[in-house]
Order: structure tokens, then C-alpha cells, then sequence
């Protein structure tokens, strides 16, 4: 099993290019289950949790091509409307085939997810939603099995859900009459999967707001499709050069993507300047506390909780970070207490009191987001290294990270145990 070592204490600089996001190609890969002809997505990410749902939509019967940052899916083939908790287990976002095979099949046996353990993060929301256009659900011996022709209605979230606005804007595509949906997720990743429906076809309108408009229609043929910028992964390593005082700018990036983010990021007395799809961050003499709070988009992201408390383990003050989106993901402040952090937790709420300095230290990842705030860690911390294990974790999101932050002057590598 990989671990990756870092001996911190090096400003970072320089400049990285940002991959596709992961949030935005997996369901993707799933809409292209609709497609009556191959679907080409542009600026692919190459990541674990990609390649998962390639193997489970090849399991399906599709036919997938996976070429450098090319990737084609001719859905041509499909004759397996079941999702197997094999593959499902592994990745969350496995769970995205539930609506587009509802849609195509007219039923589908979708195993209940895995992934991540940062909260319970219950599907009913998913399943509610289903019901409301017609379908019919049980649950037998761990799946879903789900069945009915998809009818046009008019549904309100419980909560504005990423994943269910998701399933709910693919499945609705291919139902009979028009469907409104409200209260829904507007993450940047909603509009990008709305725009490559659109693109095969499907008529859809509002993504980005807090009500879809979808009208519904017999076919969706193939389409050709750029996924967007990864805004975690910019993030990531804005907080990464933040963190270290370094300066670094981050390339193939969308400010707009990142509001609350970047303005926090600037309440801490960094340099942030953007200029087009460039964003640079520089804290040549450090940064002080900052109060933070997630929120669904355009709030501040959940993803970038963990990174943000890393960064913030050194800076001058007290923070307090108050987690309302996920449960239980604060799952990292154990690993930099390790590390010399000054963390207490009360109830979803952090309070980080700035220390001069953190040290390395043998810590395990426990999910995506907690092992990116550990390798921030393990780049602050200016004495003794830090081993980091379970970093397929981090595998799961970020392409080749240790090479990356490596050109930018970090002292770390890719360990075999």
C-alpha cells in the first residue's frame, strides 16, 4: 500500500493547470446511459473514481474509450439496467445510474452506495424525488429496485442536494411532460451537466437557479462536451500555496466558480489576483484567523472545509469553522492535533487557535477531502516528515498530486510500503 511522504516547510511556487472536475464527469458518464449514440467528453480527469464508473458502466454493457483526456461512451450495447454493490460500494457518485437507467430501461436495480464515511448522507432524498415522477421503490437485500414510466411533476427538495437534483434533472429528461423542480442544488457542476444534456437533445432550463425546468422528450442522441475546471481542486492548491507562504497560480480555473472561497482566502490577508481563467495566491508573510461556515453553493464549499482548516492551523488568531452541510467531517482535526494543531470541536463547530509552527508525523487519511488538508499539513509542518496512509483516498480526487506539488517545489513522493 502507497503512503505519500512530504518534509514540509518550502513556500510553494509556480503554476499548476487544473483537471476537469470529478463532480462534473462522473454524472457525465452516467447521462451518456440516455444517449441513443456516443457521447465524447473533453478534458477528462484521469482518476480512480473515473475509472470506477468506467468499469461500471462497461459491467452495463457500455463501450468506453478512455484516451488521454478523451474519453468516448457508445451506449449502443447496453443490456443491464443493474448497478452491483461490487462497483457501487467503492464510489458514491455510483449512485447517479439510478436515474438515467430508470429513464432508459423503464426499471433498474441500483445497490445503495458507498463511498466517503463523512455522515450518513441518506438517499430517500434521491428516492422521494423518483416516486414523485411515478416511479415505483423497494429496497431488496441492500438495492433499490425501482420501476414505472417517469411522468412530468412539479417536486421541492427536502434540501438542496447535489446528488439528488442530479438524478432527478437526468431521470426527468425522458418523462412524459413538464417537470419543475425547486429548491434544487446550483453548483456550477448542475449547469455543466444541463448543458451536456441540452446537447443531446434534452430541453432544459434554470440550472444554476434554484428551480429546473425540465420538458421531457422521447430520444437523446449523442454530443460532444468540455467538462468543466475542477474548482476543489483549484482551491486545493490555493490553500496549499496560502498555507506555506508561497505564491502559486493556479491555470484553467473559474473565479466565478469559487466566490465565498476567494473571499475569505483574501479576509486572511493573502494576495489574490485573477485575471481570466488565471488565478494567482500568494501570503509571503503569512495570514491571519478567519471565521468560516459552509453552505450550498454559491456558499462556502463543504469540499474546501478540510483544506481551509489545515491552512489555518498556523495563522495568527482564533478561527472557527462551523460545518452545516455533512455531519462527522471533521474527521482530519485528530490528524493535525497529531501534528501540533490547537483543534477542539464543539458539536459541528471548530475552533482552530493559530500555532507558530506544525511538525511532521506518521497520519492516516480518512476520506477525499481530509487527505487533501493533510498534505497541506504535511507541506506546512518545518520539522521531522510526515507519512501519510490511505492515500488512495486522495487518488480518488486529485490527479498525480505528489508530482504536481513536487513541480512546485514541495519535497514529497509516492511511497511503497
Amino acid at each position: 500500500m502507497d503512503k505519500i511522504l512530504i518534509r514540509g516547510g518550502t513556500p510553494l511556487k509556480g503554476a499548476v493547470h487544473v483537471r476537469g472536475a470529478k463532480n462534473a464527469a462522473l454524472p457525465l458518464m452516467a447521462a451518456s446511459i440516455m444517449a441513443e449514440a456516443p457521447c465524447t467528453l473533453h478534458n477528462m480527469p484521469c482518476l480512480h473514481d473515473v475509472f470506477t464508473m468506467d468499469k461500471l458502466l462497461s459491467n452495463m454493457g457500455m463501450e468506453i474509450e478512455f484516451t488521454g483526456r478523451y474519453m468516448t461512451l457508445t451506449p449502443a450495447g447496453l443490456t443491464s439496467p443493474e448497478a452491483p454493490y461490487e462497483l457501487v460500494r467503492k464510489m458514491r457518485a455510483s449512485f447517479f445510474v439510478l436515474g438515467p437507467l430508470l429513464a432508459r430501461f423503464g426499471r433498474a436495480r441500483v445497490s445503495l452506495p458507498g463511498g466517503c464515511a463523512i455522515g450518513t448522507r441518506p438517499v430517500d432524498i434521491h428516492l422521494k424525488g423518483l416516486e414523485a415522477l411515478g416511479a415505483r421503490i423497494c429496497i431488496e437485500s441492500g438495492y433499490v429496485v425501482a420501476e414505472g414510466a417517469l411522468q412530468g411533476a412539479n417536486y421541492a427538495l427536502d434540501f438542496p442536494s447535489v446528488g439528488a437534483t442530479e438524478n432527478l434533472l437526468m431521470a426527468a429528461c425522458r418523462a412524459k411532460g413538464v417537470t419543475r423542480l425547486t429548491n434544487v442544488a446550483r453548483e456550477p457542476e448542475i449547469e455543466d451537466i444541463a448543458h451536456f444534456l441540452n446537447g443531446m437533445g434534452a430541453q432544459i432550463s434554470g440550472a444554476g437557479t434554484d428551480m429546473i425546468t425540465i420538458v421531457g422528450v422521447d430520444s437523446l442522441g449523442g454530443a460532444e462536451h468540455v467538462v468543466m475546471p475542477d474548482r476543489i481542486e483549484a482551491g486545493t492548491f490555493l490553500c496549499a500555496a496560502v498555507a506555506t507562504r508561497g505564491d502559486v497560480t493556479v491555470f484553467n480555473a473559474n473565479a466565478d466558480h469559487l466566490p465565498a472561497f476567494l473571499d475569505k482566502l483574501r479576509e486572511t490577508g493573502a494576495e489574490i489576483d485573477v485575471h481570466g481563467s488565471r488565478i494567482r495566491a500568494a501570503a509571503p508573510n503569512g495570514i491571519k484567523a478567519v471565521d468560516i461556515a459552509t453552505r450550498p453553493y454559491p456558499g462556502f464549499a463543504t469540499d474546501l472545509q478540510a483544506q481551509v482548516m489545515a491552512m489555518l492551523c498556523c495563522a495568527e488568531g482564533v478561527s472557527h469553522i462551523k460545518e452545516t452541510v455533512f455531519e462527522n467531517r471533521f474527521m482530519q482535526a485528530a490528524e493535525l492535533i497529531r501534528m501540533g494543531a490547537d483543534i477542539s470541536l464543539d458539536g459541528n463547530t471548530a475552533i482552530v487557535r493559530g500555532v507558530p509552527r506544525l511538525s511532521g508525523a506518521p497520519i492516516m487519511a480518512s476520506d477525499l477531502r481530509a487527505s487533501a488538508s493533510l498534505v497541506i499539513a504535511g507541506l506546512m509542518a518545518d520539522q521531522g516528515a510526515t507519512a501519510i496512509a490511505r492515500v488512495y483516498h486522495i487518488d480518488r480526487g486529485y490527479e498525480r498530486i505528489e508530482e504536481r506539488l513536487a513541480a512546485l517545489g514541495a519535497s514529497i513522493e509516492r511511497v511503497r510500503e
